[in-house]
């Protein structure tokens, strides 16, 4: 395997296919960094809240708050991120509310594609370049959790879609400057977590390609999550899948002997090894880098322990 490619960049986007652990990589991910002395502020997308089971802490919500030491989360809600911009933008309260809350502005946001996609975008970027009051970044690194890889492509169109189509001024302006730095390969790139396995691993091949050719966007690392130890050698492993059927995928039941069971689940093992080696085997020869490997954690992989377990191997 060759170098694992640095992640010393400002703003990194994690994503992949649904349940394969995206979430529990950008806790360990933040993890790593803050171990290295980083800043580490985790943004969430108006997501289902499981970071703080995660990482211990109370539950996150829509203002950062710190969850461990050097590391701090935040989860974006867009009408509340589209608040803060309006704020930031007009540089008065007393006008913002003049201007923007009111019902019918309200549902006009709602109603413009992607808006809210971008206020959570603009809003994550905005924590990139957010200084303390000696003037240093308050974040070294700013984890993006994004939404699984259909979704999470759509958010990240956006600022692209705002630069094409939108006519100059600030929300232009601002998406030019996001926009460029997203496909900065020193100042950003995209974490994608996958699974030994077919059908994430066609996903994932996908999703590479399209961050190459559409979004030329970076690829800073692809991350293979649940990875088993082998037990058999490839002549054990061919040796139990020539197991019957019948006896391969019996459960384990009244009237069934313990050899039955034993084969049983040997051969299941032996097709699950099988299919993650071609899994990480075709995964590799169609990236342009290294993959990186996690192992399967038995038991809860979504508690501190194991979090912490998994940010010492992404170290």
């Amino acid at each position: 395997m060759g170098p694992v490619p640095t992640l010393d960049r400002r703003l990194l986007f994690v994503t992949g296919k649904g349940g394969v652990g995206k979430t529990t990589v950008a806790a360990a991910l933040a993890l790593s960094l803050a171990g290295q002395n980083k800043r580490v502020l985790i943004a969430m997308c108006n997501a289902k809240e499981r970071l703080s089971t995660m990482l211990g802490s109370d539950l996150i919500g829509p203002d950062v708050r710190p969850v461990r030491p050097n590391v701090w989360a935040v989860n974006i809600e867009p009408e509340r991120a589209m608040e803060e911009y309006g704020l930031l933008t007009l540089k008065s309260k007393a006008l913002y509310k003049l201007l923007f809350d009111n019902k019918y502005v309200r549902a006009f946001f709602r109603a413009v594609p992607g808006l809210h996609e971008w206020a959570m975008l603009g809003k994550a970027w905005w924590h990139t370049t957010e200084t303390r009051e000696d003037g240093s970044l308050r974040f070294d690194v700013v984890i993006v959790d994004a939404p699984a890889t259909g979704h999470g492509l759509d958010m990240l169109r956006v600022p692209k879609v705002i630069t094409e189509i939108v006519p100059p001024g600030i929300l232009r302006r601002d998406a030019e400057i996001a926009w460029t730095m997203f496909q900065d390969p020193k100042r950003s790139g995209v974490v994608v977590v996958t699974l030994p396995e077919e059908l994430p691993v066609t996903e994932t091949l996908e999703l590479a390609e399209a961050l190459d050719r559409e979004l030329h966007m970076p690829l800073a690392r692809v991350v293979v999550n649940a990875v088993l130890p082998r037990l058999w050698d490839e002549e054990e492993r061919a040796s139990l899948e020539t197991l019957p059927a019948p006896v391969a995928f019996s459960l384990p039941t009244e009237g069934k002997s313990a050899a039955e069971t034993l084969l049983a689940t040997g051969r299941t093992r032996a097709v699950r090894e099988r299919v993650q080696a071609e899994s990480i085997a075709r995964l590799t020869r169609g990236l342009p880098l290294a993959p990186v490997f996690l192992p399967y954690i038995l038991g809860d992989a979504a508690t501190p322990a194991s979090i912490e377990e998994l940010s010492r191997r992404l170290a």
